[in-house]
């Protein structure tokens, strides 16, 4: 591993205006981390969201669209069509700098009319409503058929100002020049290694002798897949996290000879309890990135999943886990029983090149090159 582990420049764009500007602000995601820490890198710039949900604990001081004193806050998909239009309309503040963190339309953003304003987007995913609705259930919603043509130009055309683009994976990289016809550099989001591989206490480990799944219960996670393969495997498994998949989960739960336990929303220090006492992380989903895969690298858990994606940049097969091209159970069975030859030293050791530290470097090198 390279010094990529050194802070970042304490001040950058010395006597330049700066905005930052986000999509909606949740309570937590990869995306609001990635902005907090844009924002730790340029402390100076003023920091807009569409909207931040109330319950949120960060981002008190983030200055919040029209949007959000509509109702259309709490439809996302039916806010989509009047985002661009958010963008444009956000401020009549002049900056010399706007860099956007965007997973819909925030790097169509344009503050002014002055020629002169550097405009850099750091891009989660172009939205998936839009450019990947088959992936992303919640772009198959009706009502955005109709539109969706209309909002793929929209997204080509109202982006064209934008002078330099990062991608969070190279799968997203490939997708900007793909869909936008758009170079990047790719910048991995940041993933709090520091936390995850500092051990829990001693009396509170377990031995790892159970599998673990983590995530959002969704169809494409493929949660019912991991109980066939713990099943497969006869190995028992902790499903940890919430989603509207949660009662076909249990019935599933239910046909499976091994024990299966699910842990609703698990605080953080639980889950690096979780992490820990795993034999493994069954990540057999299409991800971009993929934090989850990340954080338990970082507490030497190896992570079995599918070779594509993010996977294919966060696991190095055969030393940090598994990637298979199959969704057979009895593959994935197969592969756990060489997962006891795995260096837990090693695993953590390749988690530390997606730490915040190594994202805030590169974040101020991008932004250092590219907006002046």
């Amino acid at each position: 591993m390279d010094d990529l582990r050194a802070q970042a420049p304490e001040t950058l764009l010395p006597g330049k205006s700066i905005a930052l500007v986000h999509e909606w602000f949740a309570v937590t995601g990869g995306s609001e981390n990635v902005f907090v820490a844009m924002h730790e890198v340029l402390p100076q710039a003023k920091p807009f969201v569409l909207w931040r949900d109330p319950a949120a604990q960060r981002g008190s001081g983030f200055q919040e669209s029209w949007l959000a004193k509509t109702p259309l806050r709490h439809a996302k998909p039916l806010a989509l069509p009047v985002m661009p239009l958010t963008w444009r309309t956000l401020t009549r503040e002049h900056f010399d700098v706007v860099v956007s963190s965007s997973h819909a339309f925030a790097h169509t953003v344009k503050l002014g009319s002055s020629e002169d304003t550097r405009y850099l987007s750091y891009v989660h995913s172009p939205a998936r409503y839009v450019w990947s609705p088959d992936f992303d259930g919640r772009g198959s919603n009706g009502l955005l058929t109709l539109p969706r043509k209309a909002l793929q130009a929209a997204d080509v055309r109202l982006s064209r100002h934008v002078h330099s683009y990062a991608a969070n994976s190279m799968e997203v990289q490939s997708r900007l020049r793909r869909f936008w016809n758009r170079d990047s550099r790719v910048i991995h989001p940041p993933v709090d290694v520091d936390y995850f591989a500092a051990a829990p206490a001693h009396e509170r480990m377990q031995q790892r002798g159970y599998l673990l799944g983590l995530g959002r219960w969704v169809g494409y996670k493929n949660f019912d897949l991991i109980i066939r393969i713990a099943d497969a495997a006869g190995i028992p498994l902790v499903i940890a996290g919430s989603g509207p998949e949660e009662a076909n989960l249990r019935r599933e739960a239910e046909k499976a000879r091994v024990p299966v336990t699910f842990e609703h929303r698990p605080p953080r220090e639980r889950l690096r309890e979780l992490y820990w006492g795993a034999l493994a992380l069954l990540f057999p989903a299409h991800e971009d990135f993929g934090i989850i895969p990340v954080e338990a690298q970082a507490c030497g858990t190896p992570v079995l999943g599918v070779r594509r994606g993010g996977l294919l940049e966060t696991v190095v097969h055969g030393e940090t886990g598994f990637l298979l091209d199959s969704l057979d159970p009895a593959a994935y069975a197969s592969a756990l029983r060489h997962v006891g030859s795995l260096n837990h030293d090693r695993i953590r050791a390749h988690a530390w090149n997606f730490s915040a530290d190594v994202f805030k470097r590169r974040i101020a090198s991008w932004v250092a090159d590219d907006a002046s």
